[in-house]
């Protein structure tokens, strides 16, 4: 893939790995739109990067239609989707709450679901396209109050897979990242105490720099999944 005619599609683009996805790609000459749940932030976001900002959120049908149509309108069509809104609720399973864990679910599944769905619709007409879902190693071993993010992240590695087997037939190409820990706001959105700076942990320019690694082989070639881990992390 050229990444200097690509057009893409960023969901949480906004802030962390979204973020410094989008400036990445547009700083290869990529076109970009970036959507978000919070207006501020992703005016903000799209006026640093000269991205198309959507508000949308992702679990809500009704949105994502709209934000597909915008992309579509606004960039004259589209061929690459990075699938990378989610967020996270940490509790304990006798902890945890009916409305965390579907909060996370409608996002972090449903959410990728719809955005995928809509995109791979547009891709198969066309037939071509890249989809990227930004998955977690949360989501190849599970721990400690990850019941609501975890098993997000484990359905989002099953939905790759189906994906990837239904939509390779029309050249649309369906990848995985899984990061590590990354030091982005996450924590500190999921109610934990956030992370400080920490050079020897991940940092979400490490990932950016990746998608765009996989995205920028020829288009013969797919990359299934990448995992991405620090090499000695410190506290």
């Amino acid at each position: 893939m050229d990444l200097t005619t690509a057009k893409v599609l960023v969901t949480g683009g906004s802030s962390g790995i979204g973020y410094a996805t989008a400036k990445r790609l547009a700083a290869a000459g990529a076109r970009v739109a970036i959507c978000g749940r919070s207006a501020s932030a992703l005016r903000a976001a799209a006026k640093e990067l000269a991205a198309v900002p959507v508000e949308a959120d992702v679990s809500r049908e009704a949105d994502v239609d709209r934000l597909v149509q915008t992309v579509v309108r606004e960039l004259g069509g589209y061929d690459t989707l990075i699938n990378n809104a989610g967020f996270g609720r940490f509790a304990p399973l006798i902890e945890m709450t009916t409305a965390d864990f579907r909060s996370v679910w409608e996002t972090n599944v449903l959410g990728a679901m719809l955005v995928a769905r809509d995109s791979a619709r547009h891709f198969v007409r066309q037939r071509r396209g890249n989809i990227v879902n930004v998955a977690s190693t949360s989501g190849q071993r599970g721990g400690v109050g990850g019941s609501a993010y975890a098993s997000s992240k484990f359905a989002l590695s099953g939905l790759t897979d189906v994906w990837r087997s239904e939509l390779r037939q029309y050249d649309v190409r369906v990848m995985q990242i899984n990061p590590s820990e990354v030091l982005t706001d996450f924590r500190a959105n999921s109610g934990r105490p956030a992370a400080g700076e920490n050079a020897s942990k991940l940092h979400a320019d490490d990932i950016a720099e990746v998608i765009a690694n996989i995205l920028s082989l020829d288009d013969r070639a797919l990359v299934k999944d990448v995992t991405v881990w620090a090499t000695n992390p410190k506290d």
